[in-house]
């Protein structure tokens, strides 16, 4: 490898700041134990790498003085603001995407986004993780998921009754709020089915049913933990609540429902390419 040489391309020169970018805001995920924007921001991070490694000889990269310009100072604004930060931000966010958009404009200038669309939107899945709070208000599905998990805990044999958004047992109650709806872990599976659908040759019914197995699949696994926060709330343990509510156990849910999502988009859906690909 002639590394002098390569240090002189403009390609490693964006591959290396996006790779600082990447690894700055992934850090500060973590430090601040932001868990779901760690898992979706490493996941939209090692989409668009590959997205962009798989077609980057077909890439038009020439980009004009002001659009460089421009797109520096976007990357440079970012890693100011980023470096220095000792607590969360709700900007962490939107780090990768306007990180993609600097990268973009110094690349390939503005007409040349369009070449990487896919990317941007990928870019955009850590936005809504976790679901922002005026999303859970305006999309508040809290009744529907209440109904729901006292529909699976009737059927389970469980003495349970519903009143609004409260699910009572005879030795405890529980509310469903709009934080505990499911709205998160519904957006994290269709930012999946997003990816799926970017990734995986598709006919037109297969891009239907995806986003629409993503959606059901996140609502029936998260009404099931609301379920499970019931019984936990009647049992009286309330280290137990607080694990599989606020703690690690959480995340377990999450896991469930990418592992089902997964399993059945591969099995039922993609594991039969079409013959045709639609553009």
């Amino acid at each position: 490898m002639n590394l002098p040489k390569l240090v002189q391309e403009p390609k490693f020169w964006l591959v290396a700041v996006a790779g600082v970018l990447m690894a700055l805001q992934l850090t500060l995920s973590d430090r601040f134990q932001q868990v779901e924007l760690f898992g979706t921001s490493m996941l939209a991070w090692g989409a668009v790498s590959f997205l962009i490694w798989e077609k980057h000889s077909a890439l038009n990269i020439k980009s004009s003085v002001f659009a460089k310009f421009f797109g520096a100072t976007l990357l440079a604004l970012v890693f100011a603001k980023t470096v220095f930060l000792s607590s969360y931000d709700p900007l962490l966010r939107f780090v990768p995407l306007i990180s993609g958009l600097g990268l973009g404009l110094v690349a390939s200038d503005l007409k040349g986004l369009k070449q990487y669309w896919q990317e941007l939107i990928i870019l955009g899945f850590p936005i809504f993780a976790p679901a922002p709070a005026f999303l859970v208000k305006i999309i508040d599905i809290s009744p529907i998921t209440a109904k729901v998990a006292a529909m699976m805990l009737w059927y389970s044999g469980f003495n349970v009754r519903r009143e609004g958004l409260f699910l009572h047992l005879p030795t405890g109650s529980v509310e469903v709020g709009s934080g505990c709806s499911g709205l998160s872990v519904i957006l994290q599976l269709l930012g999946l089915a997003v990816l799926v659908l970017f990734m995986f040759p598709t006919t037109l019914r297969q891009k239907i049913i995806v986003p629409v197995v993503a959606v059901l699949v996140g609502f029936v696994v998260n009404s099931g933990r609301v379920a499970l926060m019931a019984v936990l709330a009647a049992s009286s343990n309330p280290k137990s609540f607080e694990y599989w509510h606020f703690g690690q156990g959480s995340l377990i849910f999450s896991m469930i429902a990418v592992l089902i999502f997964g399993l059945i988009t591969w099995l039922a859906i993609l594991r039969e390419q079409p013959e045709n690909q639609d553009a």
